[in-house]
């Protein structure tokens, strides 16, 4: 008698549930992690710019027009995942806002620096807000 060899439909099927189990898992984890990657961009604008105004302000006494260009403290240019603004400016308080860009999956994410260096931050759909910092991770810690 000859004896077929190979897999059965069960062994197939079994290998399957453990693949679609182990992407369950591996592909929400790994878009965090890149989100994680584009955060960064950001903290390190928004902290670039504060220590731009702080200088602009020693020079001038005054943060009106701070973030207009030719200035020390211009915006720093807008990336592929954020937009760089100064919703705030006056003579004595500013406030610095980084939005994330929708078209690198990044709504809902912004981050503030003001004056007094209060962070803030809000992140995108399932990622929790940090009141007093810039998160860094989903579930809010910065």
């Amino acid at each position: 008698m000859h004896q077929k060899s190979g897999f059965t439909l069960i062994e197939i099927m079994i290998v399957i549930a453990i693949v679609g189990i182990l992407s369950a898992i591996a592909i929400p984890a790994y878009g965090d992690y890149v989100k994680r990657g584009k955060i960064v961009e950001a903290v390190a604008g928004l902290s670039e710019m504060r220590v731009k105004m702080e200088q602009y302000f020693q020079d001038n006494r005054t943060y009106v027009d701070a973030c207009v260009a030719g200035t020390v403290a211009p915006l720093p240019p807008a990336t592929t995942n954020f937009v760089f603004s100064c919703p705030t400016l006056t003579g004595i308080a500013y406030l610095i806002s980084a939005d994330g860009v929708a078209a690198s999956n990044m709504t809902g994410f912004q981050f503030t620096v003001d004056h007094a260096n209060v962070r803030t931050s809000t992140g995108g759909p399932g990622w929790t807000a940090a009141a007093n910092c810039w998160l860094a991770r989903r579930d809010g810690s910065c």
